[in-house]
């Protein structure tokens, strides 16, 4: 399906009935980490599940982007979609950083956030300069060459041996992305705010969802967040690394449905 926003086309894929539950999938990523999300939660939610600007099947923008604009883009959806109800809403990595941009300037829309496999700090100095090193990887060798630099990190380290098809098919979807869209996303979150004391001013619930194996965000980062949160709840998921949607979906909806009850 495709949304015409005010200055950009969305692709998103959407299922099942009830409250809405926004999926803002990571880099460089796209909707298709949600495929067992739209399956398994459609039986008691409404899943939306859209390809962020430059994402997927998406249109992309020239860059840079900022996790404030992918948030904006969040919202428009979901007036494009006439839902006026508070909506719970879910990102995984970067996802992460635009769900909490969202939640700053869209709180009266949330009815709760799900943090999966991110954090809330901001990039040292470091990972800024890793972040302009993977723009002009970007540019010179194209999106291909990022996710073969990002492919051996994604997964817990026994999946690449275990599940050779899974391996593959994450391969595809990171290379499958747009060049603007990677350039755009990098910048995004080379230049996102630090939302560590933001956290405590959540007023929503928020679950805290990770993969004990995750090798690009270690699971320190999650309780770290858990600590601040007045109402979180905390899931480190077993035998999962960074895509644990992808990885262990039967454990991760498990998670997702217990806290939609509970709202």
């Amino acid at each position: 399906m495709r949304a015409q926003l005010s200055n950009i086309v969305l692709a998103y894929d959407e299922s099942g009935h009830g409250r809405p539950l926004l999926l803002i999938h990571g880099y460089p990523l796209s909707r298709k980490i949600w495929r067992a999300q739209l399956e398994g939660l459609a039986g008691t939610m409404r899943v939306i599940a859209p390809d962020l600007r430059g994402s997927g099947e998406s249109e992309s923008s020239p860059p840079p982007y900022s996790v404030d604009q992918l948030a904006d883009d969040m919202a428009e959806l979901l007036d494009e979609l006439q839902i006026s109800e508070r909506v719970v809403v879910a990102g995984l990595s970067m996802g992460g950083y635009v769900a909490l941009a969202f939640y700053r300037r869209h709180s009266d829309r949330a009815a709760g956030l799900i943090l999966a496999a991110t954090r809330a700090g901001a990039d040292s100095e470091a990972g800024q300069a890793n972040r302009d090193k993977a723009i002009a990887l970007a540019r010179e060798k194209g999106v291909e060459a990022i996710a073969e630099s990002m492919l051996p990190k994604m997964l817990a380290p026994a999946a690449y041996q275990a599940r050779p098809a899974l391996v593959h098919e994450v391969h595809h979807i990171m290379a499958s992305g747009s060049l603007d869209g990677v350039i755009g996303d990098l910048s995004a979150m080379r230049d996102r705010p630090d939302s560590t004391e933001f956290l405590s001013s959540i007023t929503r619930p928020v679950l805290v969802i990770h993969g004990q194996d995750d090798q690009l965000i270690p699971p320190s980062e999650a309780e770290a967040a858990f600590a601040r949160l007045p109402q979180g709840r905390l899931a480190l998921v077993p035998g999962a690394g960074h895509l644990l949607t992808m990885e262990q979906p039967d454990a991760f909806n498990a998670e997702v449905t217990v806290f939609m009850e509970g709202l």
